[in-house]
């Protein structure tokens, strides 16, 4: 009796501790972690690193170190700051299968945004995408994206299945969400530059920064008077840091309480969090080479960051490993065999070491993996059509990898030509008139150092350029290159049969405005008649079934034609384009256009003017020395 008593005493007197002092069961949280990754682009696979030594990236391997993380902070966040889509095979089931969203679900990630590559199936590919993932059953990560909207009801453009899709899935501004006692906001924003590489994508950017403040404002305040707790605010933004700085940059300058800015879009690899004022801006590469993990105090500030190599060294997770397989089986059998191979088919052997993509972006030059690209575009579309073509051409931004040393396989040609615009990057075959295609070679040569992504790369001419000549004409010399190795000259008026990819050529018509209305290249039709952007559609190249011909296929195609080995005529530049730095006044100035000349003549008119200027206060320096002297 005596200890059914005193059990009865212990009892109560620890439901009477808990009463009296209720928080002592779950003592506070010291720190919190945030995970994070961007710009994986359907890397599902590992990759080889452009070395030629070890491996990077994979879902599987990353997911181990997600689930290692996780065992050490079981209340750990796991976000995207968008690109998830648009790099690999898998890519080819966006619409159809969403796959990516569902790996991200399988892998626990709480949220993502947009990133300008969502929008390259165009809209009915990304309806198509949000209703697929929205009805699959599987679990999805939320879509955050609070600045980058559709036209509304009423406003030109409207699209009421568009907002259906994105509201079946819950596409919204911002996210409350609660880990272990701690609260935070996390919303998605959408950069400017992220809205120029999506000229296609049918939406409104609205100002990030404005966008950013009221967010900010909105949702704190919704914390606190639902929860009763002051948040810790992450901004998934797909706008981009460069050298520290960056679109990013400025809206942590510009907008008071974000804590952190998961910076997407621009592949940056940021090893120390960027303080600005209180925010701190996080970047971890692309592909999914690395796993971000960035632990904060209670208030927001900085207790460490680390970036995890995910590389060959990480075991891969069995389930999720299981999952790529099986969409990997769903890739082969509902796009490549439509092609006749299959994702790991063998092409050739490779024993030269092409540029990597930094290399390619790096400096004006020749690059024999830009010549691959064109050359097998130029054969493609004689092959299909039976006509011959002048020129083929493409742009460093449309080369997303390299072809590795060793054996090169179609997945591995995918990945370096997967981009493209509402498809796999279909060729288009079109005119340009020799002026315009001088132009386009005058792009090549002036625009490139503004803009890394548009330099060019050609089949079928031959040119130099001067980089210390004048802007807009530091071309000095450019002419055909026949098959049989004869050149001739480029005449102005003459209709020339040029051959890109839609993204490609979709870009061309931007030359007039990044050049100030300098340089016009204007797409034309077999007669001369100039073609809208919106209508390069109906030139895509198709072959004799009436297949539209991609340009991986058209590279997979001229690989697999050499007969095992990689032809050794790309293992160095041929000459096609030779850059070079002179201050020779004759190199200077040969075969200059009117835009030097005018350009000299203002430099000659200034010069003049200021030798007069300076004449006049010499002569008047002179009389009133006289006059003080007489």
């Amino acid at each position: 009796m005596k200890k059914r008593i005193l059990a009865l005493i212990l009892t109560l007197i620890m439901l009477l501790s808990l009463c009296i002092f209720p928080g002592a069961e779950a003592p506070a949280r010291e720190d919190v972690t945030i995970l994070f990754t961007h710009d994986l682009h359907s890397h599902l696979l590992p990759s080889a690193n452009e070395s030629g030594e070890g491996e990077y990236g994979g879902y599987a391997r990353l997911m181990t170190l997600i689930k290692q993380q996780k065992e050490l902070d079981p209340d750990a966040i796991l976000v995207d700051g968008g690109d998830f889509s648009m790099g690999s095979l898998f890519q080819t089931a966006y619409a159809t299968s969403a796959i990516e969203l569902r790996m991200m679900g399988a892998m626990g990630y709480d949220a993502t945004t947009f990133g300008n590559h969502e929008y390259d199936y165009l809209q009915e590919g990304l309806k198509s995408m949000l209703n697929v993932a929205a009805d699959c059953g599987d679990p999805v990560p939320s879509i955050l994206c609070a600045n980058y909207w559709p036209p509304k009801e009423g406003a030109d453009g409207y699209d009421k299945t568009m907002w259906d899709a994105l509201n079946n899935y819950g596409v919204k501004d911002y996210m409350i969400l609660e880990r272990g006692g701690v609260h935070f906001v996390i919303f998605g924003i959408f950069g400017f530059d992220s809205d120029a590489c999506a000229p296609n994508s049918g939406m409104i950017l609205e100002d990030p920064v404005t966008i950013a403040r009221e967010v900010v404002d909105t949702a704190v305040k919704d914390c606190k008077d639902r929860y009763g707790a002051e948040p810790i605010v992450i901004c998934l933004s797909h706008s981009g840091t460069v050298d520290g700085k960056g679109e990013d940059y400025e809206l942590a300058k510009a907008v008071d309480g974000i804590d952190v800015i998961i910076s997407g879009h621009t592949h940056t690899l940021v090893e120390e969090p960027i303080q600005v004022n209180d925010t701190l801006i996080v970047s971890a590469w692309e592909y999914g080479r690395y796993l971000g993990v960035l632990k904060l105090t209670q208030d927001g500030s900085l207790k460490s960051y680390e970036l995890i190599p995910v590389n060959e060294r990480v075991p891969e997770d069995p389930a999720i490993s299981a999952l790529v397989e099986g969409y990997k089986a769903d890739v082969e059998t509902n796009y490549l065999s439509k092609y006749g191979y299959t994702f790991d088919r063998v092409l050739l052997n490779n024993n030269i070491k092409f540029d990597t993509v930094d290399e390619v972006y790096a400096t004006q030059h020749e690059s024999t993996l830009g010549n691959v690209f064109s050359d097998a575009y130029k054969a493609a579309v004689e092959t299909a059509t039976g006509k011959k073509v002048d020129v083929a051409l493409t742009a460093a931004g449309v080369v997303r990898g390299t072809l590795p040393v060793g054996d090169v396989t179609v997945s591995d040609v995918f990945n370096a030509a997967s981009l493209g615009v509402g498809t796999e990057g279909e060729l288009i075959a079109i005119y340009l008139t020799g002026k315009d295609l001088k132009n386009a070679i005058e792009l090549d040569a002036s625009v490139q150092p503004l803009m890394t992504s548009a330099q060019l790369f050609m089949s079928g001419v031959e040119y130099s350029f001067n980089r210390y000549r004048m802007i807009f004409n530091k071309v000095d010399y450019a002419m055909l290159r026949n098959d049989d190795g004869t050149l001739s000259k480029i005449e102005d008026d003459k209709l020339y049969h040029v051959v890109a990819g839609m993204y490609m050529g979709q870009m061309l018509g931007s030359a007039e405005e990044t050049s100030m209305g300098i340089l016009t290249i204007t797409p034309r039709d077999e007669q001369g008649t100039p073609i809208a952007v919106s209508d390069l559609v109906n030139y895509v190249v198709k072959d004799e079934n009436g297949t539209p011909v991609k340009e991986w296929y058209a590279i997979a195609n001229y690989l697999d034609a050499m007969g095992g080995e990689m032809d050794e005529r790309y293992a160095q530049p041929d000459g096609r384009k030779d850059v070079y730095a002179s201050l020779n006044p004759i190199k200077l100035l040969r075969n200059a256009n009117v835009f030097t000349y005018i350009v000299l003549a203002v430099i000659f008119v200034l010069i003049a003017v200021i030798l007069l200027i300076v004449r006049s206060i010499v002569r008047k320096h002179k009389k009133k020395k006289q006059v003080m002297t007489a």
